[in-house]
């Protein structure tokens, strides 16, 4: 599925990863909200965690520009360290609606949460990371 990706932390304009994964990479970068969702402080970089009624994250929707969506979603998997049925990820990568603030719209797109295992361990001792939408 070519669908577009909704980063909330270092991958996020004026932050580290943005510039090093996703410049010359995107045809738009459109802010957006994920609902059903909060974020953590991890060792390093925020996690999403799933959450019933949480959220929502704050992010941008991103659409890979033409001929350049396989090249981006093997480099977002390898930064966020993702493997397709890896017990031992701390992401995953997941379909998810995301609102796009310009007109309200829902929108599919890949979003990578906090792993089940990763995530228990942030709910019982994480730094909840509060948002407000920029």
């Amino acid at each position: 599925m070519s669908l577009p990706f909704f980063v909330y932390g270092t991958l996020r304009p004026g932050e580290h990863n943005h510039g090093l994964f996703l410049r010359g990479r995107t045809q738009t970068e459109e802010p957006g909200r994920l609902a059903g969702a909060v974020l953590y402080d991890g060792p390093g970089y925020p996690y999403a965690v799933e959450e019933a009624g949480g959220g929502p994250v704050y992010g941008e929707l991103v659409t890979a520009r033409p001929g350049a969506y396989d090249e981006l979603l093997t480099a977002l998997d390898r930064l966020e360290e993702y493997i397709p049925g890896d017990p031992r990820n701390l992401y995953e990568r997941v379909v998810r609606e995301v609102t796009r603030e310009a007109d309200g719209a829902a929108v599919r797109a890949w979003v990578y949460v906090a792993a089940p295992a990763v995530a228990v361990r942030l709910r019982a001792r994480g730094k909840l990371i509060e948002q407000w939408p920029s």
